[in-house]
């Protein structure tokens, strides 16, 4: 005989957001998260599942919409695994976000006494998103990002965070999908953005059949840099120059070591500041392009290792991880 397993259901306050976008309650005398919410909302929601002391619950009645939540302007949005913050509003995003950063320094680093920080807002709350990673289903000929939770495939016909150029990209390889001409095998296409256009690579099932990416190029804060589809490059170009300024400040000296470097985004203007340089990146084509970057800048002073960071990390004094950090010593 098959037991029935009644429905929970609970009235919550959401007390603020955590990664990922999920609302964090305490109900029952237990946590509670609690997807779409906003930090504020009074919210009657159902247990969907629970795992050891936290359950995780979806909303089934908005009681009182907290004062920073808004109309997502994407129709995909709780579906697709892209964004997770559209439900409130762009400063109370920015404000989450601080709040995130305060609670990971306080659990991991144990860091205590964190000091008032703000996040800089983007100069477009839309259309700022210079890299993306595109999933395919040929099968049932779904193209867009997975859903949320899932290996699904949301199929998006139009992606509000996407820089028109790769919303231009997006839209012809939909064109090629719906005539039958992308690859089979294609499980993913990436795409970045550049000064002369947009780069593409093709992610097969078959390594030995992926396609590459034409190397494009992109002129960041007076800089130069080389770089495809398949290397990592920060996502909101408008944002890049302030990024720079924040991680290197007005550091300069005899030494500089900088962990996960990509292509050397911080790398050449370290090399401008410092004698000398180490960066240190994994991925061997990264590298070679770090390389390259340095290269086509003149920059004889820094030194790209191909190595793990962490197996470098550990055998440093202390043994601390940084991530994309550049140290003077």
């Amino acid at each position: 005989m098959r037991s029935v397993i009644a429905e929970q259901i609970l009235n919550i306050f959401i007390e603020r957001i955590l990664p990922g976008g999920l609302g964090l309650a305490y109900a029952n005398g237990q946590t509670t998260m609690v997807s779409l919410a906003a930090p504020g909302d009074r919210l009657r929601v159902r247990i969907d599942r629970v795992k050891g002391n936290v359950a995780f619950a979806s909303i089934k009645e908005i009681i009182e919409a907290s004062p920073v939540r808004v109309e997502p302007p994407c129709p995909y949005f709780g579906r697709c695994g892209g964004c997770d913050f559209q439900q409130m509003s762009y400063q109370a995003q920015l404000n989450a976000k601080v709040e995130i950063i305060k609670d990971c320094l306080y659990r991991i680093a144990r860091i205590e006494d964190i000091p008032d920080f703000q996040i800089t807002p983007a100069p477009n709350e839309w259309r700022y998103r210079s890299r993306a990673q595109w999933q395919y289903d040929s099968e049932r000929k779904r193209l867009g990002y997975f859903e949320t939770a899932s290996r699904r495939v949301c199929d998006v016909a139009e992606c509000a965070v996407l820089v028109p150029e790769l919303q231009h990209q997006l839209t012809e390889l939909r064109r090629r999908m719906a005539d039958g001409s992308l690859p089979d095998d294609a499980r993913y296409f990436r795409a970045v953005v550049g000064d002369e256009g947009v780069a593409v690579s093709t992610g097969a099932r078959s390594p030995s059949v992926s396609e590459g990416s034409a190397e494009i190029h992109r002129s960041i804060y007076g800089e130069t840099y080389s770089l495809n589809a398949e290397s990592f490059f920060q996502t909101n170009a408008d944002l890049l120059p302030q990024l720079i300024d924040a991680a290197i400040g007005e550091a300069s000296g005899d030494l500089a070591v900088e962990l996960y470097c990509g292509v050397g985004l911080f790398t050449l203007p370290l090399a401008r500041r410092f004698k000398q340089v180490i960066a240190v990146e994994e991925n061997q084509s990264v590298a070679n392009l770090a390389r390259l970057n340095l290269a086509n800048a003149s920059l004889t002073n820094a030194k790209i290792e191909n190595n793990e960071c962490s197996s470098m990390v550990r055998n440093c004094p202390g043994g601390r991880r940084q991530s994309r950090a550049a140290t003077p010593l």
